[in-house]
Order: structure tokens, then sequence, then C-alpha cells
């Protein structure tokens, strides 16, 4: 029982920095249609950067949002790649993500930085007290930031390039934006991990991309009946129910070495059920006529 306990409250903790991940790829993987593998560099960048200030003497606050700043520039290099010199979103990030492991490498000039004997933000209170503030802060700030004039354009790059450069905006400006707020996100995300766990490593970006998008595509099955539930609610819940069911696969007796094996099948199950719903939705819809307006966006997502 009291291992069980153990597992949800590691697994909700986790989940809410997986939460801050998977925000940060709403942006670009939802909003944007980019496929965007800096994050794999990014992630650990941000426990790098965190790790660099805090044995500097810098506060832990200070350390972590600097981490968001460093992530921010993660995604500028990224945008840089594909706007300015042309070079297709999915190489891009992979080239922004084997300079920056060269680059982590050289902020702290080896491979695994230990940080028990350093302070931490959650030397404020509970672990998990502390996480929740934090992501319902962020959540907060990124839904008001999405109703601005600029998240608006934003969304607007993603849904129609051509309507916004109709409006005279520039939309590659949107997009270089759009990369560089959510790689900040998921540089603070490194940086609150490389916190609750006590190190910073540089495998840490591994597959980091796998649980971002299956965060996404949980998030969206769970609140895929509710148009109310926002984006950011969804990509929440889709963490926490990602490590919950993690972490039950590791009480059930699975090796910790299975977990990226467990990762890839949650999101091909996910994804197979989402795919296999809009067809059963979509022959339903065609032999009955007139569908309905839930099912027609849900289709239209997916």
């Amino acid at each position: 029982m009291y291992s069980l306990i153990i597992m949800i409250i590691t697994s909700l903790e986790q989940g809410l920095i997986f939460a801050v991940l998977a925000m940060g790829v709403f942006l670009t993987y939802k909003v944007l249609d980019i496929a965007d593998l800096s994050v794999e560099g990014t992630f650990p960048m941000g426990a790098f950067v965190f790790a660099k200030f805090i044995t500097m003497g810098a506060s832990p606050i200070v350390s972590t949002l600097l981490s968001f700043g460093f992530g921010t520039l993660a995604g500028l290099l990224t945008g840089i790649l594909y706007i300015k010199l042309k070079i297709k979103p999915l190489l891009a990030g992979i080239l922004t993500m084997t300079v920056l492991y060269s680059i982590n490498l050289r902020i702290n000039g080896k491979a695994n930085i230990p940080l028990f004997s350093y302070s931490s933000i959650f030397d404020i209170g509970p672990a998990l007290a502390v996480l929740i503030v934090i992501v319902l802060l962020i959540k907060i700030i990124l839904d008001l930031f999405l109703k601005t004039e600029t998240g608006y354009l934003l969304v607007a790059t993603g849904d129609n390039e051509t309507l916004v450069r109709a409006l005279g905006a520039n939309s590659s400006k949107y997009k270089i934006i759009g990369l560089m707020v959510a790689n900040g996100f998921v540089g603070l995300s490194g940086a609150l991990m490389a916190q609750i766990q006590g190190f910073a490593d540089i495998t840490m970006g591994s597959s980091i991309i796998v649980i971002a998008l299956a965060s996404i595509i949980i998030g969206d099955t769970i609140g895929k009946n509710s148009s109310k539930i926002k984006n950011t609610t969804r990509a929440i819940l889709g963490a926490l129910a990602y490590k919950i069911i993690g972490g039950a696969a590791i009480e059930l007796g699975l090796e910790p070495t299975d977990l990226k094996a467990i990762s890839a099948l949650i999101v091909v199950i996910f994804i197979a059920y989402n795919n296999l719903t809009a067809d059963y939705l979509g022959i339903r819809n065609k032999r009955g006529g007139e569908s309905r307006a839930k099912n027609s966006k849900f289709i239209k997502e997916f």
C-alpha cells in the first residue's frame, strides 16, 4: 500500500513536470503543425543551464528562469534554420538537437552533474504543491498569451498562413515566436526535472518528444467529447495520465528499462484508438447523413 502511494505521488510530480513540456510542444505540434525535434536537445539544456547557474551561486528561481530564457534561444536557432535558411522543419530540429548536444556538454564540462547538495525551487514547500502552483501559473500565462493579438496571429498562422499574410502580418515571425516560446517551456521543464531528481544528465532528452506527443494525444482523447476543455488543460491531463499509466506498468512488474517501449506502445494505442474512432464515425456519418457538430470537429482534427 505504501509503495502504491509513493508511486502515485512520484507519477503526479513527474506528470506535472511533463505537463510543462507538453504545453510547450503543443504550440509547435498542434498550433503551428511543425514537427520540432529540437526539444530533445532543449530539455537537457534546461537542466544543464540550471546546474551551471546554481553551482555558480545563483538562486534556484533565477536559475530556473534562465533555463527558460536559454530554451527560447534554442527555439530561435531552429526558427532561423527553418525560416531564414529554408531548411525543412524536421531537419532543422534535428540539426539544432545535434548542436545542443555539444553545447550541453560544454556548459558544465561533463555529462552528469549531481545537484543533491544544492538548493532547489522545491525547498519552498512540498514538491507536489510547488509543481501544482507552477503548472497552473504557466497554464494561465499561456492561455492569456494565446488571447493576445500575437497569440491569435500565432494560431492563425498554423490554421491559414495565407490569410495571415493577406492581413499584412509576417507569418514567419509568428512561427519563430512559437518555436521560441515552445522551447522555452521545454527548457523550463528540463530544469524542474533536474531539481526533482537531483542531477542533470546528457541523456535526459532521449525520446522526450515521444513523452510530449503521448501527453498531447492522451489529453486530446480525454477531452475529445468536450469543446470546453482548453488545449492547455488537455496537455496537463494527458501528461498526468501518461505518467500514471507508466507508473502502474512498473508497479505491475515491468522493468524500468521497458519504459521507452511502454511510451511508444501508449502512443500507438491512443493514436490507433483515435483513428479507428474517426473512421467509425466517418462511416456512420456517411450512412446516416447529417452528423453532429462535435463529431465533425473531432474527425477534422484527427
